[in-house]
């Protein structure tokens, strides 16, 4: 498909939008009646893991969080005394954690041409992610799961190949046996569709997980990354084909397309995707998971106020949806 590389895709700084109050909805998300754990990626308001936690709890009044980095560290290369700074953070705004947003899988496929799609600058601070090294960031995955208390580790599908058919089955494997390395352990291994990697789109991600028949795979489905990829009908068309019992965590952010025709990402409430009714479609087919706000727009300014801005229309998105 058309349009994959984040060098080409717009972040949308010249997008405007007015900064929005959200500290007023804080007591509603609180109290609310959701059948979605919904969180945000820690690291996309801060990396002073103190302060985002408070803006978490505090002023949008949620009780979950997404782990991805902090301190400008991945969270698999996190120190002993950082591990146990975290749990103290987490503990005191009475915060839980939705799953460990690993970067396990996205490096390139040994043997197969380098990804024009591969890059360093995606990986959040991970230090060393060679595929010879992935076994080992599983296992360390695997285990901030646990010293974090969730059950779910994210993962890719490697860095997207122009023809993935040579190398397709033998990905599969690694998959599975990932999915049972993480089962042994009590993890759910949930392969999120990235429009750098292998499985982008709703339709891609169907084949992967017809492929990877494991009760420890299932999917983090990420319609705006779909559409990143080509899928522009990522909802509701991307959407229908997925076995809806095997998604087991949600990205939520948007995008445009802006005047030269390519897309752009936007606040949550102002894109191609329509959240209210993905929510309701989520809620009508039995999800009852986390729904992560993953900003990436770049357009208020800093990330902590761009999160702000994307929390307000994913609160109302919500609300809209009658799912909160």
């Amino acid at each position: 498909m058309e349009g994959c590389s984040r060098r080409s895709f717009l972040r949308g700084s010249g997008m405007t939008a007015a900064f929005c109050t959200v500290s007023s909805l804080a007591g509603m998300a609180k109290s609310s009646k959701s059948p979605f754990k919904i969180a945000v990626i820690n690291d996309e308001i801060s990396q002073d893991f103190d302060h985002a936690c408070y803006v978490v709890s505090h002023d949008f009044g949620l009780s979950w969080i997404e782990l991805r980095s902090m301190w400008d560290k991945n969270t698999m290369d996190l120190s002993d005394a950082q591990i146990g700074e975290a749990q103290k953070l987490l503990a005191k705004y009475n915060l839980q954690v939705t799953d460990i947003a690993s970067p396990v899988f996205k490096t390139n496929w040994p043997g197969a041409p380098i990804s024009p799609y591969s890059s360093s600058d995606d990986m959040h601070g991970v230090v060393d992610a060679s595929f010879k090294q992935q076994d080992e960031i599983l296992e360390r995955a695997i285990t901030r799961a646990k010293q974090f208390k969730t059950d779910k580790v994210r993962c890719f599908d490697f860095w997207r190949l122009d023809d993935i058919s040579p190398y397709r089955a033998a990905i599969d494997e690694k998959l599975r046996s990932a999915a049972e390395v993480a089962g042994g352990q009590g993890i759910l291994l949930v392969l999120e569709n990235e429009h750098e990697c292998n499985t982008a789109t709703g339709r891609e991600a169907a084949r992967t997980l017809n492929a990877v028949q494991s009760p420890n795979f299932a999917l983090n489905w990420d319609p705006t990354n779909a559409l990143m990829c080509g899928e522009l009908d990522a909802y509701p068309a991307g959407w229908d084909v997925l076995p809806k019992n095997r998604i087991h965590h949600c990205h939520v952010k948007n995008a445009v397309k802006n005047a030269e025709d390519k897309v752009e990402l936007s606040p949550v409430d102002k894109g191609i995707i329509d959240w209210a009714a993905q929510f309701r479609a989520l809620k009508n087919a039995g999800f009852h998971d986390a729904v992560s706000l993953e900003t990436h727009w770049e357009g208020g300014g800093s990330p902590e106020q761009s999160s702000r801005i994307c929390w307000a229309g994913m609160r109302q998105a919500l609300k809209n949806s009658k799912t909160s």
